[in-house]
Parts: C-alpha cells; structure tokens; sequence
C-alpha cells in the first residue's frame, strides 16, 4: 500500500491563501459599491455614460460578492478537513 502523508504547511498556506482571497473579494465589493452610489449621483445630472458605467458595474458587483463567499466558504472546509486530518493522524499514530 502507499504511503501518504499530507504537507500541512502548505495545506495551511491554502487555507491562508482562500481568506485572504475573500477578503480581497469583500473590499472590491465595498469599492464597487462605492463607485456605483458615486455614478448613480452623478447620473442624476443627466450624464449618460456615468449611468451605463454604473448598471455594467451593477452586473459585476454580485460575482464579486459570490466569488468573496465562495473563498470563505473554501477556507473554512479547508481549515475543517485538516483539522480532522490532523486529529485522524494523532488517534491512529500508535496502531500502525
């Protein structure tokens, strides 16, 4: 049988690697959101461009938001699954 053993440094660096990817995700959405409540003001005085500009940026806001969720949700299971890799491999040491 094969001998397998996980590397939970680098588990760890992608667990590490997907929250700060939310969080990224989740600061890109607030700018988002910033710059659309600014070009919808902004469109109020008749400028046609701000008020495409801010519904295309309307459409990007919630990919941005599920792709912010998403990496919380990866770094959670991820944290979780090693977590249980780790506890499985302390349980086991001695009968092997």
């Amino acid at each position: 049988m094969a001998d397998t053993a996980m590397d939970y440094e680098a588990v760890q660096g992608f667990v590490d690697s997907f929250g700060e990817m939310g969080e990224v995700f989740k600061k890109v959405s607030t700018v988002l959101q910033a710059a659309i409540t600014i070009l919808r003001a902004t469109a109020f005085f008749g400028a046609f461009g701000t008020a495409a500009l801010a519904r295309y940026l309307s459409g990007i806001k919630p990919h941005i938001d599920r792709l912010s969720a998403t990496c919380g949700e990866f770094n959670s299971d991820l944290r979780a699954a090693m977590s249980a890799h780790v506890e499985a491999d302390e349980a086991a040491e001695g009968r092997f």
